[in-house]
């Protein structure tokens, strides 16, 4: 697709690096097998899109078999290339030969024109020829690439000589890299990290064991993980792993090393806590994931009411233990107390623990204790956050169906936050998602998930709904690179759907529906009854003209209760660009939904 001399004035140009990948042989692959190799690339697009990420990389194009991505370095878009082709590698090991996906991928660094957030010029061109000169489950670099990335990138090159390509006027000289050479292959693929180590201290806090004997106590123990995860991750010098993918651990016999590596992280907390009567018993180890080694190991007593004092010992002491550099104010500001009523925070834990079992009954639950915790604490910022959490949960499940009363007492609780909550950014995060889903008020929305983000960069509930509102103003891909930052926070987060319909709502709007349909597949496949992923699953269906596979959805949707006329929905949507909203409307007209 090229650009028209009208277009120009909206035309910037750059210097990146960038990453042109493609599959070798696809026409022969869906020749053989169209539905098992749609399901491959799926799988191998979701791959490359995470790794891209991970990297630093943005998604600029994409096109059935083919990625186009951009980087701001050189170094990392080799990096990318490399671990993608190891990592697609492993998930074509159990495969035929004529059933392997293959990617080629090309490296050229170059001066590029973007408009729209796509890519022009001879600087994708020339990526886009390399990548044809690579072999299958290669990479294949330019000169201009290679002389940044030659005493940087732990891998070997071999000289192709310039190279002659089609429409590009003078030779290029190529570079190929040795994927076999010893800097791979002399660790076993099962010890490869599948997730780069972040560029600060980074560390998992795993679930600490409960010791009181008692089964009914393992909210307490659950939240007292939580808080400590919840104080580290305000530091911005760690890196700190969301407790919704540690706890995926919950109740397992780990491998620390392998905990490291599925978490891409350094440093990896474990502990026990005891609760008896008025007292209560810390206990931790820090670890050293890629070697075992244990840094620090202690135990903490005290009386029950000075339970965060206990929190904030062991929060210190693992600092100390990783980054003994931290300014006195950061470990200062991890210091404050939620609240001192010790009734209210065990009503907070119980509620946390309903509110993540999904079922109506359980937020109805969570809702009665979060509001019988505010009760006793008006200033428990927490605690509000958990009741918002349970109002947005109802708009997507469609519980709450426009209650008005229900709306004014949750506008009424995420008002509050932003007068008590100003250092607790779970609270702030779901205050900005109730203005911006439920009260579609994104503006308010806007400025509170930048508080969010600004009290505390490592959660990752704040970044996806930080990604949602930018959704809602019409920042799509923005929004596309604040999902990727949340799935990195929390590689194993339970409600990683969530993100990945994000991601799909994203591409919808850029108009990169078979991308859209791949993420909402994805987000289905976890939870098949999340109403805004089977929406958006009508909408990319319908845009790609499987009218067919819309109309299950819609049936799948009807299924789930609620009105479905356009004039309703339109009445409740949350995006604020009509352009989008013009387009989602569209979509669900082509699937056949009536409009009044």
């Amino acid at each position: 697709m090229g650009l028209r001399m009208s277009d120009l004035t909206d035309v910037t140009r750059r210097l990146v690096a960038v990453f042109a990948a493609d599959v070798e042989g696809y026409s022969r692959l869906m020749g053989a097998d169209e539905v098992g190799t749609l399901k491959g690339l799926t799988e191998r697009r979701a791959i490359l899109d995470r790794l891209i990420g991970e990297h630093r990389g943005r998604i600029a194009n994409t096109a059935g078999d083919s990625v186009l991505a951009e980087f701001g370095s050189a170094v990392d878009a080799v990096k990318c290339a490399v671990d993608a082709q190891v990592v697609l590698a492993e998930a074509n090991s159990n495969l035929p030969s004529e059933r392997r996906i293959n990617f080629r991928v090309g490296v050229h660094i170059g001066d590029v024109m973007v408009r729209a957030g796509d890519l022009f010029g001879d600087g994708v061109n020339i990526a886009a020829r390399l990548q044809t000169l690579a072999k299958p489950g290669g990479v294949c670099i330019s000169g201009a690439t290679y002389d940044q990335v030659r005493k940087v990138v732990p891998v070997t090159f071999s000289d192709l000589g310039a190279q002659q390509v089609k429409n590009i006027e003078e030779p290029i000289r190529a570079y190929a890299v040795a994927l076999s050479n010893d800097a791979l292959s002399s660790t076993p693929m099962q010890e490869r990290g599948l997730l780069a180590l972040p560029d600060k201290p980074s560390i998992a806090v795993l679930p600490f064991q409960n010791m009181s004997g008692d089964p009914e106590q393992e909210y307490f123990s659950d939240g007292m993980v939580e808080d400590i995860i919840t104080a580290l991750s305000r530091f911005r010098s760690l890196f700190v792993i969301a407790r919704n993918s540690t706890f995926t651990y919950k109740g397992k016999a780990v491998d620390i090393k392998r905990v490291g590596r599925e978490l891409g992280v350094r440093y990896v907390l474990e502990g026990s806590v005891r609760r008896a009567g008025g007292k209560v018993r810390i206990t931790g180890q820090l670890i050293e994931a890629a070697t075992g080694v244990h840094l620090w190991a202690d135990r903490f007593d005290g009386p029950l009411d000075d339970i965060f004092e206990l929190q904030d010992m062991v929060t210190s002491s693992v600092v100390a233990a990783i980054a003994p550099h931290l300014e006195k104010a950061e470990i200062n500001r991890s210091e404050r107390k939620p609240t001192e009523n010790l009734d209210a925070v065990d009503l907070y834990y119980q509620a946390l623990h309903l509110f993540r079992q999904v079922t109506r009954q359980a937020n109805e639950d969570a809702l009665r204790l979060a509001e019988q915790a505010i009760s006793l604490d008006d200033n428990f910022g927490a605690a509000y956050g958990v009741a918002l959490a349970c109002y947005s949960q109802r708009q997507d499940q469609a519980w709450l169906k426009g209650d008005a009363e229900q709306i004014a007492k949750g506008k009424q609780y995420a008002s509050r936050v932003t007068e008590i909550g100003a250092d607790d950014a779970f609270a702030l995060s779901r205050a900005a998602q109730f203005f911006g889903h439920i009260l579609q008020d994104s503006r308010t929305a806007d400025a509170i998930a930048d508080h969010a983000l600004a009290v505390n960069p490592n959660l990752s509930e704040a970044w996806r709904i930080r990604g949602w509102i930018s959704g809602y103003l019409g920042r799509h891909e923005i929004a596309m690179e604040q999902f990727q930052r949340a799935m990195r926070l929390n590689p194993l987060d339970p409600e990683i759907y969530k993100v990945e319909c994000g991601l799909a709502v994203a591409n919808f709007f850029l108009r990169h529906f078979d991308v859209g349909l791949s993420w909402t597949t994805k987000s289905l496949a976890r939870q098949k009854n999340y109403l805004v992923a089977v929406m958006f699953a009508i909408t990319n269906n319908a845009m790609l003209g499987r009218t067919a596979d819309a109309q299950k959805m819609v049936a799948r949707r009807l299924e789930l209760g609620g009105d479905l006329t356009l004039a309703q929905i339109q009445a409740r949507l949350p995006f604020q660009n009509q352009n989008d909203v013009e387009l989602y409307i569209e979509a669900l007209r082509l699937a056949g939904l009536p409009e009044d």
